[in-house]
């Protein structure tokens, strides 16, 4: 059977006008992706963007301006039962001085991804001048740094 799979996403920039960008470790493959998750039975989007966050970086986050919603058919990457439908918003932090990121995309300790099952996850800034769809892995990321980069 054959389900919708809602995803919340976040797009933050820091004053120097960087994007953050999660680098990923699923199933055994390598994904950058935009910070958020599933949303949950019962919970809003901006909610469900708040607490994936938080449990993702750490930040108590505001929820900004929405940006996008999913208007095309998108298989899951992840499930080909599932089709996807993305949101993204605009998300603002008043303090990132206490979020780890890294420098190198996929900047993983060998312990985190040794084992193909498990999941890990590193965050980044991308410069905005440099930031393009080909730094995302996912179909509809692309899009949407696309339309930010008024490239659609």
């Amino acid at each position: 059977m054959a389900l919708f799979n809602i995803r919340i996403y976040g797009l933050l920039l820091d004053n120097q006008q960087r994007l953050l960008v999660s680098d990923e470790f699923i199933k055994g493959n390598f994904f950058t992706k935009l910070p958020g998750g599933g949303l949950e039975i019962g919970e809003g989007t901006r909610d469900c963007l708040k607490r994936e966050f938080k449990e993702e970086t750490g930040l108590d986050v505001e929820i900004g301006k929405h940006i996008y919603t999913t208007d095309f058919f998108q298989i899951s990457a992840f499930n080909n039962k599932d089709q996807i439908i993305s949101i993204y918003y605009w998300v603002h932090a008043n303090d990132i001085s206490n979020l780890i990121t890294k420098t190198k995309s996929f900047d993983f300790e060998p312990h985190q991804i040794a084992d193909p099952a498990k999941e890990a996850e590193v965050f980044r800034w991308v410069e905005w001048n440099d930031l393009s769809k080909d730094t995302m892995s996912l179909p509809i990321d692309k899009i949407v740094i696309d339309l930010l980069k008024g490239n659609s």
